[in-house]
């Protein structure tokens, strides 16, 4: 079984926060340029699939979060591989995005400090003392509650794979995906804390047999924006765009 996770790729959130704001998390769009991206992690997986030797290319069940921004590049994933190739297509709530509570809209740690001061020094104190994987956003999940869901999901994946499965594609997201990657490869808590999220449109192969065990590589690096790229900045299939920020 091979399991292919694919994250989003680049939505207006990701150029600017502020989206996030406008839009609610949920409905972050990609960017032209992010539309692109998934586009190329299509074509990585349909070119990876069409060098198997005969008999071993398995049809995909391909599983994204509702998200926009995982549904947009989803459908890029489908417009780059073979129809014939893709037996399922289906939406999983499981595989959203980490619930980061009053923290949503904001990144940056000052503004988080001085908009909710009590409740970031209790986060604070709890990323010191027991680490971030452990420590909960205000109203909001901890990685912990991330990987405890993901393996809720991945146990369908199991489920579907001793029923004579095929291999699987995973549209998620940083954390989601690499949540799962911990579940699946049973890699300790030390693993999440040390690794970092996949980029924009990157995909990791998950590849072997239960027999043997199973492993994970980078199987596609996607392209990052440059610094002073402004182009392909609009809201993938509409003009909306994000005004960039004053300050870097």
């Amino acid at each position: 079984m091979r399991i292919f996770l694919v994250r989003h790729g680049e939505s207006l959130g990701n150029i600017n926060e502020k989206a996030y704001g406008r839009f609610g998390d949920h409905n972050v769009p990609l960017t032209q340029w992010g539309y692109r991206q998934a586009l190329g992690a299509g074509r990585a997986v349909a070119a990876y699939l069409a060098e198997l030797p005969e008999g071993e290319n398995q049809r995909l069940d391909i599983w994204y979060s509702p998200y926009l921004r995982t549904r947009q590049s989803k459908d890029a994933l489908l417009e780059a591989l073979r129809p014939e190739w893709v037996r399922d297509v289906r939406e999983d709530y499981l595989l959203r995005e980490q619930d980061f509570g009053l923290f949503t809209e904001i990144y940056d740690h000052a503004e988080r400090r001085q908009k909710f001061p009590d409740e970031f020094e209790k986060w604070a104190r709890l990323r010191n003392n027991s680490g971030k994987f452990y420590a909960r956003a205000p109203d909001g999940e901890s990685r912990a509650d991330v990987a405890q869901r993901l393996r809720l999901f991945m146990q369908t994946v199991i489920d579907d794979a001793s029923d004579g499965g095929n291999d699987i594609v995973i549209v998620g997201h940083g954390v989601t995906n690499r949540a799962f990657e911990m579940n699946f490869l049973r890699h300790a808590v030390d693993w999440f804390e040390r690794s970092d999220n996949p980029g924009n449109s990157d995909v990791t192969l998950i590849e072997g047999t239960r027999l043997k065990g199973y492993s994970s590589i980078l199987l596609h690096k996607a392209t990052d924006r440059q610094v002073g790229d402004n182009e392909w900045r609009e809201a993938h299939g509409s003009v909306l765009t994000i005004t960039p920020n004053s300050t870097p």
